[in-house]
């Protein structure tokens, strides 16, 4: 038996050494519904728990970041870059005395609502749903709903607040559309995301011959270093450097997590290179087709056939889209596309 030793308490007094401009977990606006209090937990640490436990979590590792089903055992997996992602974060978080467990919670719930084909699967879906589709939107979404039979986690607003803003614009970092979120820590997760996968995939670029070592702009690599962890370790060393205000040892007008002008350079650099490299690559368009038809397929069945959705679904919204896109949205890659090649088939005995 358990004493009463009220562990969460003595948790949330440490967090009051934390910097004066880090979230408090006893201090956090809340949850939609109200519940009791866990004896040993902090609220960030018991989002970051619920998050890891639900099934959307473990969907992840089927579900592509960059190349679509991947065969090889060493292709980063949706899972994995939001591991990198909560490392990252942590890491910044722990050296800028901001709070951990809320970096953690953020990141590790980032990317929940993201559809099976990375970014093709959500271009497809806020091209064909007339309310339009936005990963981070569905991530919310998850989290608020979806989980537990409809229930949702019913996780804090300061975690809800990371998942919905993590994402961001093409077009620079910290750039003009950046978007703002409530908190340093989801900042914090934001810009661990981008160093994540611009390092991931790069690695995994090499990896399936797209581009070499050689083939990185020598301007972005005399800055960031010539390997993986050269270039990690530069950004995220950067980053604490740059933004030590954050730490409340120092006085500062306006905190914020931010690079120096070199490293960001560079960096945007190198992210550029990536979206003309890689990800827009007019070589893989046939991958990108195929996974383009899978998802107008399975969706232009499921709103002729809402029958055909699981039950659970049906229960989640009045609408018959709302309900189609969660269902696609929750899918892996190899499970959308074992299902429209059965329905394919279906199809076919259909029209005889």
């Amino acid at each position: 038996m358990i004493r009463r030793l009220n562990i969460r308490q003595r948790a949330e007094e440490k967090e009051d050494g934390l910097s004066p401009y880090a979230v408090k977990s006893r201090l956090s606006r809340g949850r939609l519904r109200d519940e009791s209090l866990c004896p040993i937990r902090t609220a960030f640490q018991r989002d970051r728990d619920r998050i890891i436990h639900s099934k959307a979590f473990r969907r992840l590792k089927h579900k592509t970041q960059v190349f679509i089903a991947p065969l090889g055992d060493h292709y980063v997996t949706r899972l994995t870059h939001t591991l990198e992602v909560s490392q990252l974060a942590r890491t910044i978080a722990r050296a800028l005395n901001l709070n951990e467990d809320l970096a953690e919670a953020i990141s590790l719930g980032h990317d929940l609502g993201h559809t099976p084909f990375g970014h093709i699967g959500e271009d497809v879906l806020n091209e064909l749903y007339y309310g339009g589709f936005r990963h981070n939107e569905q991530s919310l979404r998850v989290v608020d709903l979806l989980e537990n039979n409809g229930q949702g986690l019913n996780l804090t607003w300061e975690v809800r607040d990371g998942i919905l803003n993590h994402s961001k614009p093409e077009e620079n970092i910290f750039g003009k559309n950046w978007g703002k979120v409530a908190t340093l820590e989801g900042e914090v997760c934001k810009i661990a995301d981008i160093i994540a996968y611009i390092n991931h995939d790069i690695g995994d670029s090499i990896r399936a011959g797209i581009i070499t070592e050689g083939d990185l702009p020598l301007t972005a690599i005399k800055v960031l270093g010539n390997s993986h962890r050269e270039r990690i370790n530069t950004m995220v060393c950067d980053i604490i450097e740059n933004s030590w205000a954050v730490t409340g040892y120092e006085t500062a007008a306006k905190p914020s997590i931010k690079m120096s002008p070199p490293t960001l350079e560079a960096t945007n650099t190198l992210r550029q290179f990536l979206f003309d490299r890689v990800y827009n690559l007019q070589s893989a368009q046939q991958e990108a087709d195929r996974a383009r038809e899978v998802v107008r397929k399975l969706y232009k069945y499921f709103t002729k056939y809402p029958d055909g959705l699981p039950p659970e679904y049906r229960s989640y919204s009045d609408e018959t889209e709302q309900r189609v896109v969660d269902y696609i949205a929750g899918m892996t890659d190899q499970y959308a596309l074992r299902l429209a090649e059965k329905l394919s088939l279906v199809a076919k005995d259909k029209t005889g």
